[in-house]
């Protein structure tokens, strides 16, 4: 197998847990209009930090600083008005009428204007009595106890400095007969080195074989995992919260599988030690349908210096009917729109994802609320655009350089990922070969 085809490999099964905060909107009431006088904190705003913020601004997660009462809001009133107004927070990217998705946080334009008359107005606080209760959130397991607790045998230890690491970890399963999972929660062990884990599954050794090589722990796997992968069960970013696939739909994990963790790892300046977790969640229900993941890809990218609008884009005509169940679109840090479309064979547009705004720190895994029904002949393309001048703030070179595909987020991509469910389970494998087809150029 040749290196790129290790490369998309390495990459089908991104497709796993979906951004999110795991709660739904219900539980907590939308915000009022402010009827009655001026906008206050606890009848009118409250209710949107505590549904939209405090997933992610809690002691103990992702975000810098608490937003769960109302000094912590009041204090920082301008900066959120701010970036509210941008769209910068809540981190949600997608356009609205490209698809409808589980988890989203994307506030509405009648929504940003409360803010902004909440903080014109003085930020005035409100009666006690109308505050909404915090949302509650697991402690430990978001989704509870997994059947299946799994760690990294040994921990490793990324360097201080250098380039980024891209190493594999074999964690045997030990399991003896088949299952399904419906959802694989992760925890790194050091969120601060952790870019993204992706987990793969092999039933040959061969990983085992590779691991035994190399005297630290895990194996380098720059340009893909060093075998073929018997399957997946997803994968994770920051930011992202485990949410089951919907009823019926599941992974399989044969017996005798080992579980490979691929971790993309940042030197922090000094050294860090690292050892993630899994916990694997087995279907509870008779299982329907598997699911997995069909990417596709432009690798030919070749931006040169200055070049504000280059354009990478791609096709895959379904070969049979599919439903998608949800998208991942991945680029790096030049990348700044991308769009994903269903042209159907009668002509109809259905559109996938939109994201005007992409920005690398925010990725998410998404998954539609209804599946998307893609008959047999349609035709799935993306589009994504790449300014790589120095007016790009988010331009990793200064100054700018040709970039090309690669693995290093100072390289590019241009991935989208399909979570699919054939609507025949015989059609499986020749949507993986024609997928695979379609990554390597052949006709």
């Amino acid at each position: 197998m040749t290196l790129r085809t290790m490369t998309i490999w390495a990459l089908v099964v991104l497709l796993g847990s979906r951004d999110g905060s795991g709660q739904e909107s219900g539980g907590i009431p939308p915000a009022g209009p402010g009827k009655g006088g001026a906008v206050t904190f606890t009848r009118d705003i409250a209710p949107l930090v505590f549904q939209n913020c405090v997933s992610c601004h809690r002691p103990g997660e992702v975000a810098p600083f608490p937003l769960l009462s109302y000094e912590d809001v009041r204090k920082r009133s301008k900066t959120l008005l701010s970036v509210v107004s941008q769209r910068l927070m809540p981190p949600w990217k997608p356009e609205p009428g490209f698809g409808e998705f589980h988890d989203a946080r994307r506030l509405s334009d009648d929504q940003i204007a409360l803010f902004r008359r909440w903080v014109d107005a003085g930020t005035p606080e409100g009666e006690a009595a109308l505050l909404p209760p915090l949302p509650k959130f697991s402690e430990g397991w978001q989704l509870g106890e997994p059947d299946l607790v799994v760690k990294m045998p040994k921990a490793f230890t990324v360097p201080a400095e250098g380039r980024d690491v891209f190493r594999c970890f074999v964690i045997p399963l030990n399991l003896e007969d088949d299952r399904s999972v419906s959802v694989v929660e992760f925890r790194p062990g050091n969120p601060k080195v952790v870019h993204h884990a992706l987990f793969f599954l092999d039933t040959t050794g061969k990983a085992r074989e590779l691991e035994a090589k190399e005297r630290e722990p895990g194996y380098p796997s720059v340009g893909g995992v060093g075998f073929l992968p018997s399957g997946g069960l997803g994968g994770w970013a920051p930011g992202a919260f485990p949410r089951p696939l919907p009823a019926g739909i599941a992974r399989p994990l044969k017996k005798g599988s080992d579980l490979v963790l691929q971790l993309h790892l940042h030197p922090t300046g000094k050294p860090e030690v690292e050892q993630s977790t899994l916990g694997i969640h087995f279907s509870k229900e008779p299982v329907q349908k598997f699911t997995f993941g069909l990417p596709i890809a432009w690798r030919r990218i070749d931006i040169a210096p200055g070049d504000k609008a280059y354009v990478a884009r791609n096709s895959f005509t379904v070969p049979s009917d599919i439903d998608v169940i949800g998208v991942t679109p991945h680029a790096h840090y030049l990348c700044k729109e991308m769009k994903a479309t269903a042209t159907l064979p009668d002509g109809t547009v259905r559109g996938l994802i939109w994201i005007k705004d992409w920005d690398f720190n925010w990725q998410g895994q998404y998954l539609y609320k209804e599946a998307v029904h893609v008959p047999k002949g349609s035709r799935i393309a993306f589009e994504y655009t790449y300014d790589n001048s120095a007016e790009n703030p988010r331009n990793p070179s200064s100054p700018p350089k040709r970039v090309t595909f690669g693995e290093q987020t100072t390289d590019e991509m241009a991935f989208l990922f399909l979570q699919i469910v054939p609507r025949r389970a015989a059609d499986a494998a020749l949507l993986r070969l024609e997928a695979l087809r379609s990554l390597q150029g052949r006709p």
